[in-house]
């Protein structure tokens, strides 16, 4: 999916949020998070996106991380919310819905005019 620059900034701030969905329903080491955020075209992202996020999300303690051996491949980091990364998901559902409401009605408003 093409994208343009403005839809890349959008991207950038949901990702985060996204992650933390995702990781909220269970545990899973990146390439798991890839996958499932490549099931919303919207919120595709390459490794070079995510690791990053990842690595910014642990080292703010939003997320906790432990190696498990994998059978015929090297061992996986697996990542996981600790009780902050919840409470960043609450706030961040909390501004998504008030933010997307809002500019859901304005945009109506704006074809309306």
């Amino acid at each position: 999916m093409p994208t343009s620059d403005r839809t890349a900034q959008l991207r950038k701030g949901v990702l985060e949020l996204a992650i933390l969905a995702v990781l909220d329903r269970e545990e899973c080491y990146s390439i798991e998070i890839i996958e499932q955020l490549g099931e919303y075209p919207a919120l595709t992202a390459t490794p070079g996106t995510v690791y990053p996020l990842l690595a910014r999300l642990d080292k703010a303690d939003k997320v906790e991380t432990r190696w498990v051996e994998a059978a015929g491949g090297p061992p996986r980091k697996y990542y996981r919310l600790t009780d902050e990364g919840r409470a960043a998901l609450t706030e961040g559902a909390t501004a998504w819905s008030a933010l997307s409401s809002a500019m859901h009605h304005i945009l109506q408003l704006e074809g309306d005019a």
